[in-house]
């Protein structure tokens, strides 16, 4: 390698990781904290089987798991703009980033909800409890079951978060295309990006074993 694409190298890194913190980050949390929010509702309304709502709840869910992620932010982004409707890209890849994700993870939360015993629904019907035994005994043992899977779908969050450079969404993948297109060397600069992305899933792949080994001992202190 030369000496000049060492410089670049290590001058581009900054200004690719700087803008992972500040925006692909941000992006991942806001949009994962709400899909999070949208999954457990409409696992919930398809648990309870509410007619009407569980209906709405399938085909919301059938809309965004059956369309491409990068279809659906054109269609916010570029779309709605001609029926009058304006939204700023960050606002705009949250929006739809959320909305999808909720779809993925409303059906890993609804098998964690039917996973848990039926047992303990009907002991807690039985004690006079009514709504909270889903708030009480249903969700938090649900939630332990779905941190495995919800966690594999946050890191996976993060990759996709490079397909809002699209909506020109200034993170890391833009950013990364912008000094491509200055320099002329794709080839290491895209590896450098990825292995950044390879270094944000890494801390992420970690913390999720950090949580299992938490939520497993929790586990067997209730036992």
């Amino acid at each position: 390698m030369s000496e000049r694409l060492w410089n670049i190298l290590l001058d581009s890194f900054w200004k690719i990781f700087l803008p992972g913190l500040k925006v692909t980050i941000p992006l991942t949390v806001i949009s994962f904290s709400i899909a999070l929010v949208i999954a457990t509702a409409m696992a919930m309304v398809q648990f309870a089987n509410i007619k009407g709502l569980r209906q709405i709840a399938r085909f919301y869910i059938w809309i965004f798991r059956g369309t491409p992620l990068l279809v659906q932010l054109f269609v916010v982004f570029y779309g709605l703009p001609r029926a009058g409707i304006l939204i700023d890209p960050f606002p705009a890849a949250v929006l739809v980033f959320s909305l999808n994700e909720g779809a993925y993870s409303a059906e890993t939360m609804r098998a964690a909800l039917e996973a848990v015993p039926a047992g303990q629904l009907e002991a807690g019907y039985c004690v006079g409890m009514s709504y909270l035994i889903m708030r009480r005994i249903i969700l938090p043992r649900a939630m332990r079951t779905a941190f495995p899977p919800l966690s594999n779908s946050l890191i996976a969050m993060v990759k996709d978060t490079s397909l809002a450079a699209n909506i020109t969404v200034t993170e890391m993948f833009m950013v990364t295309q912008r000094i491509v297109a200055r320099t002329h060397e794709p080839l290491a600069l895209y590896i450098e990006v990825g292995l950044i992305y390879l270094l944000f899933s890494t801390v992420l792949t970690k913390l999720q074993g950090i949580g299992e080994k938490k939520l497993s001992t929790y586990q067997k202190k209730g036992e």
